[in-house]
């Protein structure tokens, strides 16, 4: 893969896969990912200007596909359901590796647009300790630090939704299953759209679908 002389826009998929997204709503993120795969894959313009990585958090939180080009992967990994919701783990690791991602990209040759992150959790954080760890991800002080759009599905408070959140959050309004169905549509249409885009500019949804409705942004600043 080169990378030398691309303007290349990365997008991290970041789930929640905790023991609450059991049933219906894990399996509707299982069948929609390989669709997500197919779509961009087979754009061979979006897939030469994106770059994505999936990553899942529970109790413990793990790079589940590094960042790629996604026309070079053979199929997506089968998620399972287990353990707490650790806000705290998962936003350390979010920083390191879009931090050793968007080096490596540079040092390959790359001009690197800002990083875009979609959240999605179906519970609040299991402590509070995940408020400093995110300030270092979201801070001006890092150089990488991304942009988040937040999807809630379940018991999510819109509070925490809204401070994950720097552009745009979302709460589900819908059952599970087709909430996140649409959250997957979502996604690929936003990668798909920006990829095709000229000008670097993440393309997001203005208003939500009629499954999500859209909830207020909070400065984490400001708690």
């Amino acid at each position: 893969m080169t990378t030398s002389g691309q303007n290349l826009l990365p997008f991290y998929l970041v789930l929640d896969v905790s023991s609450s997204m059991v049933g219906e709503g894990m399996q509707a993120i299982n069948t929609a990912l390989p669709g997500l795969l197919d779509e961009i894959s087979t754009n061979l313009i979006v897939a030469d200007k994106t770059r994505f990585c999936l990553i899942t958090f529970a109790s413990e939180a793990q790079v589940a596909l590094p960042l790629c080009d996604l026309s070079e992967v053979q199929a997506m990994p089968v998620l399972v359901p287990t353990g707490l919701t650790n806000y705290h783990k998962v936003f350390r690791l979010l920083r390191n590796t879009i931090a050793a991602d968007v080096e490596r990209l540079k040092a390959a040759g790359a001009a690197v647009y800002r990083p875009t992150v979609f959240f999605l959790t179906d519970g609040n954080p299991n402590s509070d300790d995940w408020v400093d760890t995110y300030r270092d991800l979201v801070s001006d002080t890092f150089p990488y630090r991304p942009n988040i759009m937040a999807f809630g599905v379940g018991n999510v408070s819109t509070t925490i939704l809204g401070q994950v959140a720097t552009s745009k959050a979302f709460l589900a309004i819908d059952d599970p299953g087709a909430a996140l169905t649409e959250f997957a549509s979502t996604l690929t249409k936003s990668i798909v759209k920006s990829g095709e885009a000229a000008d670097g500019r993440v393309q997001v949804p203005v208003e939500p679908g009629p499954g999500f409705r859209e909830v207020d942004v909070i400065d984490i600043d400001q708690i």
